[in-house]
Parts: C-alpha cells; sequence; structure tokens
C-alpha cells in the first residue's frame, strides 16, 4: 500500500513541494484527506482479509466437526459389535476424500488403535502431544471440553498448514452392559476420535482474496486522491488566497468588497461575514466604552467599600462608599486609612494575599472617638498583571456594624436563657426526638431525680419509667401528649409520681423535644386521701342496697338450714337428690355473699397509684354490680347500649369505678327528686352507652330526671358545689370524678339532650398497639 501511495503523490506538481506550500492549509488539508483515505482503506482491508479468514477458517472447524460426528456416528455400531474390519474400512474409506491427512482413534491410554495410516496402528502417543494436551493438561483429565478446546492447527515442515477436530468417545449405559465386551460405568470416556485437515485450497482461497482486496483499495485510493485535489484546490485554496487580500485590506482601514465570491456557499456566506465584521468592530468599540463606563458606575455604586492596594500597601483606587466609610486619600497606605496605624496591621489580610497568592478574609473593627466601635468583613483578592505577577490586591469591605450588635444581644439573650433554663424549679429535660435520648437538662433535675446533669445526660428518657410502662409513654411522649401522671424512679432507688409536659422546641440547629416534669406524690396522696374518705361516703350511701344484696343469699340460707333442721327434728330422712340441691343452694348464696363482701372491700381500698390497661365498659358493668340493686328497688330501669370490643384505655380501675358510682348515685338522685316533686313522667330511666372513635372510648351516662341548668353546666365540677338539698351531698362527687378523669388525661362534661334529663359524656384516649 505504501508504494501506491508514494506513486500516486508522483502525479502532483513538484511546485506543490516548495517552502510555502508545505505550510499552507491547501497542503495540510490535501496530505490529512489523503492520509485519512489511506488510512481507512488500509483498516477497511485488513478487517475485510481478518473477516474473511475466520469466516474460512470457522467453514473447515465446522466441517471438521460435523465429518468427525459422522465418523463417530457410523462406527458407533460397528463399536458396538466389536467389528474392528469395518471400522477400519469406515475409516479408510472417509480418509480417501480431498484435503482429510489423517483419521485416528485413540484409546484411554493413548495408544492409536484405528487410523488411516497402518503404521500409525499400536503406537502409543505422547500424552503432552497437542492432541492429549487438552484433555491431560490437568489432574484428573477433563471429560468434557467445548468446541474452541477441540480444534488445533499446525503447520509441518514444508509449511504446509492444518486443522485437527478432537472428538471424545464417551462411556454409553448400553456399552458398559454389553455381553461382548464390556467397559466399566464409572468410566466416563472411552477413548478420542482425532480427524486432521489440510489448509492448503484455505490459504490459496484468502492469498486470491488478499492480492484482489488490496488492489481494489490502491485503485480507490487513487482515483479518490485525484479527485480530492481538483476540489480542494479549485473551492478551497484559490477562494482562501482572495479572503486573506481581503483581510489586509480590512486591516489597512479600507473597506472590503465580497462581490466576487459566491455567496450561496460557504465561503461567499465567510466573506460576507468579514465584510459585516469590518462595520461591527467599530459599533463593538463604541459599545465598549459604554460597558466601561458602566462598570465604572456599578464600582463607584456597589453597597460594599472597594480599594486597590499595591504591593507598598499604597491606595491606588477606591470607590465612594469606601470614601465615605474611612474619609480615603490616594497614596496613603492602607493600614493608616483603616486603622490611623503607621505599621502593618497584624494578621493583614492584604499581606496574606501578597505572599499566598489567594483570596483571603478576615474580619476588622476599631474603636471611633464617641467610644462607639465599627466592624466589617474584610475579602482580598489578588491582581494580577499581563506576565502572571501579583501587582496589587483588591480589598471588598462589608459593614457588618448592624450584625455584631445583634450577635451581642443574642449573646446576651442566651445567657438569660441558660440563667432561667437552669433555675426553674421543675425538672426539665432536651430530648431527641426519635430516640428520646437525654441530650441536656437543667440543676433542678439533680434535687428531684438525684442525678447530675453529666448522668443524665446519654442516657434514655424512658429510663426513668418503669420496664412495663415504656412502650405506652414513649409513643404519648414523642405526639406530645400531657402525661398526667406517670411513676419515675429516681437514682437511690425510690419512686415518685410526675406529671410530664412535652413541647417541640429548636436547641442548636436541630428539632428537640423540651420535657418538664412537676413531682405530683404529695398531691396524689392528698387527693387519694380525699378519694378514700369519698369512697366511705359512698358506700354509707349505698349500705342500704348492699344490705338487701345481702340478705337475699342469706335468707335462702336460713330456710335450706331450717328445713334440715325440721326434718332431722322430726327424724325424717332427706332424698339424697333433695340434700344435694339444698346444698348447692346454699354454696351459691354463700359465693354471691363472699363476692359481694369482696367487691366492697376492693372498692374501700386504696389505690394504687399506677395506671393500667383496663376495659371501661368492664369497670362500669362492676360498678353496676355494687349499685344495680338499689336502682332495682327504687324502680329505675336502666338500659345498656355497648359497643362490644372496646379498646383498652390507661387508667386506674378502683378511681374509674368511683367516678361511674358518683355518677350512678346522682343520676338516682336527680331521678328520686323529680318524681317526688311530681314532675316526672312515665318510667325512670337510667341508659349506660359506650362507644370508641379513632382516637377515644366515649362513655355515656343519662337519666330522663330533671337535668342540669344551663347556667350551671360550668359549676357543677367545682369543690363543694351541689344542687342538692342541705344536708344531702358534700358537693365532692363530681370534683373528686373531674380530677380523676383529667388524670387519666381525658375529659368530662354536661351534654344537653333534647328530650331533658342529664347526660354526663366521659372520653378517655385508648392505647394505640400500633405505636412504637
Amino acid at each position: 500500500m505504501l508504494n501506491v501511495f508514494i506513486k500516486a503523490q508522483c502525479y502532483i506538481p513538484i511546485s506543490l513541494f516548495n517552502s510555502s506550500l508545505r505550510h499552507s492549509l491547501f497542503t495540510k488539508v490535501f496530505l490529512t484527506g489523503g492520509l485519512t483515505l489511506l488510512a481507512s482503506i488500509a483498516a477497511l482491508s485488513y478487517h475485510n482479509i481478518t473477516l474473511q479468514k475466520e469466516r474460512v477458517f470457522q467453514g473447515v472447524v465446522s466441517g471438521a466437526d460435523r465429518l468427525a460426528n459422522t465418523i463417530r456416528l457410523g462406527t458407533h455400531y460397528a463399536m458396538m459389535l466389536n467389528s474392528r474390519d469395518d471400522i477400519r474400512e469406515i475409516i479408510h474409506s472417509v480418509s480417501r476424500q480431498k484435503d482429510i491427512r489423517s483419521i485416528r482413534i485413540y484409546n484411554k491410554q493413548g495408544e492409536i488403535t484405528f487410523s488411516n495410516a497402518s503404521r500409525e496402528l499400536g503406537t502409543v502417543t505422547n500424552i503432552r502431544d497437542k492432541a492429549c494436551h487438552v484433555c491431560h493438561h490437568s489432574e484428573p483429565p477433563l471429560t468434557e471440553l467445548d468446541s474452541a478446546m477441540r480444534v488445533r492447527t499446525y503447520e509441518d515442515a514444508q509449511g504446509r498448514r492444518f486443522v485437527g477436530v478432537l472428538s471424545p468417545i464417551y462411556n454409553e449405559p448400553n456399552c458398559a452392559s454389553s455381553a461382548c465386551h464390556y467397559h466399566p460405568a464409572d468410566k466416563k470416556v472411552l477413548g478420542a476420535l482425532d480427524v486432521v485437515f489440510s489448509l492448503e485450497e484455505s490459504d490459496r482461497a484468502l492469498y486470491l482474496f488478499q492480492v484482489r482486496s488490496l488492489a481494489t483499495g490502491g485503485f480507490i485510493f487513487l482515483l479518490t486522491s485525484w479527485l480530492t485535489f481538483l476540489c480542494v484546490n479549485g473551492f478551497v485554496r484559490r477562494p482562501i488566497k482572495r479572503l486573506m487580500f481581503g483581510a489586509a485590506t480590512i486591516a489597512k482601514g479600507e473597506p472590503f468588497d465580497p462581490s466576487g465570491f459566491d455567496k450561496r456557499d460557504e465561503i461567499g456566506e465567510l466573506a460576507t461575514t468579514i465584510e459585516r465584521m469590518s462595520r461591527d468592530i467599530e459599533e463593538k468599540q463604541l459599545d465598549l466604552n459604554r460597558q466601561r463606563d458602566e462598570y465604572q458606575k456599578l464600582f463607584e455604586l456597589v453597597p460594599c467599600a472597594i480599594v486597590v492596594v499595591d504591593r507598598e500597601y499604597k491606595i491606588l483606587r477606591y470607590n465612594r462608599l469606601f470614601d465615605r466609610m474611612f474619609d480615603a486619600r490616594a497614596g496613603s497606605r492602607c493600614h493608616e486609612v483603616f486603622k490611623g496605624r503607621e505599621e502593618l496591621c497584624p494578621n493583614c489580610p492584604v499581606a496574606e494575599t501578597f505572599s499566598r497568592g489567594a483570596i483571603c478574609h478576615s474580619e476588622e473593627s476599631r474603636e471611633n472617638p464617641d467610644g462607639s466601635s465599627d466592624h466589617w468583613f474584610v475579602t482580598t483578592s489578588p491582581i494580577y498583571d499581563a506576565d502572571g505577577e501579583i501587582v496589587a490586591a483588591m480589598e471588598v469591605c462589608l459593614d457588618i456594624t448592624q450584625r455584631k450588635e445583634l450577635e451581642q444581644r443574642l449573646m446576651s439573650s442566651e445567657k438569660k436563657y441558660h440563667a432561667i433554663f437552669n433555675n426553674i424549679p421543675n425538672p426539665v429535660f432536651v430530648l431527641d426526638p426519635d430516640s428520646l435520648t437525654v441530650l441536656d437538662a437543667n440543676d433542678s433535675v439533680a434535687a428531684a431525680y438525684g442525678f447530675g446533669r453529666s448522668e443524665v445526660t446519654g442516657m434514655s428518657f424512658l429510663d426513668f419509667f418503669l420496664a412495663e410502662d415504656r412502650h405506652e409513654h414513649a409513643a404519648r411522649i414523642r405526639y406530645g401528649e400531657i402525661i398526667n401522671q406517670a411513676q419515675h424512679r429516681k437514682k437511690d432507688g425510690g419512686f415518685m409520681y410526675v406529671r410530664i409536659r412535652v413541647s417541640p422546641s429548636c436547641y442548636p440547629g436541630r428539632n428537640v423535644l423540651l420535657v418538664t416534669t412537676s413531682d405530683i406524690t404529695k398531691r396524689l396522696e392528698t387527693e387519694q386521701q380525699l378519694l378514700q374518705a369519698s369512697k366511705m361516703s359512698t358506700l354509707g350511701e349505698m349500705a342500704t342496697g348492699v344490705a338487701h344484696e345481702l340478705n337475699q343469699p342469706l335468707t335462702v340460707i336460713n330456710t335450706a338450714a331450717s328445713f334440715i333442721m325440721r326434718k332431722v327434728g322430726k327424724g325424717e330422712e332427706l332424698k339424697p337428690e333433695i340434700l344435694a340441691t339444698l346444698s348447692e343452694e346454699m354454696v351459691s348464696h354463700i359465693q354471691r355473699a363472699t363476692k359481694i363482701i369482696n367487691h366492697l372491700r376492693e372498692f374501700g381500698r386504696k389505690p394504687q397509684l399506677r395506671l393500667e390497661r383496663v376495659r371501661a365498659d368492664k369497670v362500669l358493668a362492676r360498678a353496676f354490680e355494687l349499685f344495680g340493686q338499689q336502682l332495682a328497688l327504687r324502680g329505675i330501669e336502666v338500659v345498656w347500649d355497648m359497643e362490644p370490643d372496646l379498646p383498652e384505655v390507661l387508667a386506674m380501675a378502683g378511681s374509674l369505678e368511683q367516678v361511674f358510682i358518683n355518677l350512678l348515685i346522682n343520676a338516682r338522685d336527680a331521678l328520686e327528686e323529680h318524681w317526688e316533686s311530681g314532675r316526672g313522667a312515665g318510667r325512670k330511666r337510667i341508659t349506660l352507652q359506650a362507644r370508641a372513635d379513632q382516637e377515644s372510648v366515649v362513655l355515656r351516662i343519662r337519666d330522663n330526671g330533671p337535668g342540669v341548668p344551663k347556667g350551671l353546666c360550668e359549676k357543677i365540677f367545682e369543690p363543694f358545689f351541689t344542687t342538692k338539698a342541705v344536708g344531702k351531698g358534700t358537693g365532692l362527687g363530681l370534683s373528686i370524678s373531674y380530677g380523676i378523669i383529667k388524670d387519666f388525661s381525658g375529659t368530662i362534661w354536661v351534654e344537653e339532650t333534647p328530650d331533658g334529663g342529664a347526660c354526663f359524656v366521659i372520653t378517655l384516649p385508648k392505647i394505640q398497639d400500633s405505636q412504637p
């Protein structure tokens, strides 16, 4: 290909290679195009030849592989019959085909058992031979080969090329079980079939294809090079020379005439563009002058003080704001103007910019004669000359005096905040909203809990709760709910009852929960004493009903016992079935009396100050067990309207039962008074209802009595307020009930009813089991 290229270049005039053309665009474009074309044709020819070689070789290999499979399948039956003559005849017949050099069958030990060359029979092949090495290069030998590993090529002493295809002969099931000869079933490979083909015809065809491809490529290169020379010379070289002449005309200040160019092609458009360029230069110069004036105005009016200082720290230029701030004078040194110093300022950012060649920052301040202070933020950047040397520095000053004053006020405010935070009499904790880890705490924590601030920081706030209460209280704290009552442990192992308030806040750059706890242990003890007194009063009011409840089982027991004694006194024999019936009745009523007495004992006992999971409807039913007989004696009908499977709430069962009994007593007294006054009509009725919504369990205790006047609905929960006659009420029942419900984070109020009567509504937050 190189000889063809040299011959083609001989057609180019020798004058083309003089000094001027050697560096011209024409020469570069032509030579670049020619070399690119030559490289492309050479690459394409090489690709085609390589591809043809691969195709021819693959065709030979595929044919050899098919022939090997044909021989293996053709000798399969003869091998099964152990007919060695048939196998030899098949091999000799196939080997007569053109281009087949040899056909061999090796046994497991590498011995040639069959071959078209009789001199090879019985010889043992070296295990490292190319044909055997394919399988025996590893130990144990390979039993399976892919197509690429089964093919090999080599040359003989005369330089002729050959390709060999090796095919394993596998031990098939019918071969291992044959009656005529045997091969153990554990042997997978019995031998190999090796077929060798000559590549002489293929190499001859490839050589002819290579010669034709090179000849075609050389012809295309010569033809294309000549046409390229003509086109480049006519359409590029001559127009460019004219454009160069036009550019020289513009440089002299004379107008350029593009009329001699064809404006429809790129050269013509370039000529038109150069003509427009000569007109635009003047306009751009005017615009540049306007921009210079505009940038000068911006430099003067920018809301930052700007000054340019040389390497001797003398002021070269400055804007108006700098002049107003520092009363500048050109030629003065910057440290004299800024701070009235004769020597260079310590940690001067300008000096650092000169030494490092980088942008530097600093904060500066000075005291004014009137006692005030000025503060400014400084940014300095280097100014380079044409040689890249730093010749000056630009200093930009931003007035931050007002911001500094605000920072000082903020610091003072933070000090006040910390003083208030640490001196609040109640313990205050700062918690991470996700993990509830204590991030900070005030000094009151040590007095209340016994833990120092360093001990509390880093521990989980949930560690103060009992283990069984942590799950429920964690969800309420994360939701920012007020926990009216919780039990907290102290460092000395003791416990106290606290009220917890949670509010989201911000703590240096992050969201936190601000938790305040209040010790309510003494208050709860006082409330429990008052609640116990109220229980005793309630038990006194229920004495009549309880006596009737106990009188009924005692009467049954007395009757049964009297009957038995009378029979025994007369000497009469009691039938076993009658005696068993009487015994069962006596035991049943004794258990009923015991249940009533135990219920009274539990009701009168002081409750534990700990919230637990309870079903409000079940507590209401338990309260009705004590009070139901009194209502029945007074002819009061009770209507139950309970939703099944109500969710649990957090409460104290004994205290909640006291609330329900107080409300039932009030409903009973209101109905009795209303019917005694003659204003009641129909049957006395109390309706007990329980429902659940998305967040709460709602209970309603409603009667059809006189109701509560609108003006008294807000007062009836106040201590010692009562609507009953003198001597019939203490005015503490509803007040105590209100406090109990509030401790359970619930609400209680009086609801208006369209048909008269009073309806007390109690809501208690249900436990969200899905919350973490």
